[in-house]
């Protein structure tokens, strides 16, 4: 079955990492759904059930998106309150839609991987910072399949706003987005 990647990103068009990320899903429209949360739901009004149906379609799970202030963008937390719903993704009464389906995350993060380190600038891996993903994918008996992570190159004054993406060289980016490809794949 096909993996379907939810990406969450407020401003696809001005990504550098995200928006070459999708451009390299789609070379793959037999193996990849990309389905792009913001150009879906512009309104925020998630439509659960169709949401649902289209997490039922597939075998594996992706979310992508930013880091934004250590979590992800408002919009897939709201989709994630609303589609992993009790008696859908987890509960006593049919709660076991996510159960045993692979799922994993991708996200871009504008801060150096050497800032997230316990010695580090934040003190905190990128890993704890993603737990409550994990946890989340556990407790509905997920099979959580760990982070595919871009890391940026925040300045030492921490200058770059929070989700913002530092742009990398055409030879980096391409790398990053056949490396995601074999990340999804290997999930």
């Amino acid at each position: 079955m096909k993996t379907l990647v939810i990406v969450t990103h407020p401003n696809i068009e001005t990504s550098v990492i995200n928006k070459r990320w999708v451009e390299e899903l789609k070379k793959y429209p037999e193996k990849y759904t990309v389905h792009e949360l913001h150009e879906v739901y512009p309104d925020g009004n998630i439509d659960v059930e169709k949401e649902q149906q289209l997490v039922e379609s597939h075998g594996n799970l992706v979310l992508q998106f930013p880091v934004y202030w250590f979590n992800c963008p408002p919009l897939l937390k709201k989709w994630l309150d609303d589609v992993f719903a009790y008696g859908w993704a987890y509960g006593s009464k049919g709660g076991d839609k996510l159960k045993n389906r692979k799922a994993a995350l991708a996200v871009s993060a504008g801060i150096r991987k050497e800032d997230y380190q316990e010695e580090g600038r934040y003190r905190y891996t990128l890993e704890q910072i993603l737990t409550p993903f994990e946890t989340t994918f556990r407790y509905c008996h997920a099979d959580y399949r760990s982070f595919f992570a871009y890391y940026g190159a925040e300045t030492e004054s921490g200058e770059n706003v929070p989700g913002q993406e530092l742009e990398p060289t055409g030879s980096v980016l391409d790398k990053s987005a056949q490396d995601y490809v074999k990340f999804i794949d290997n999930l």
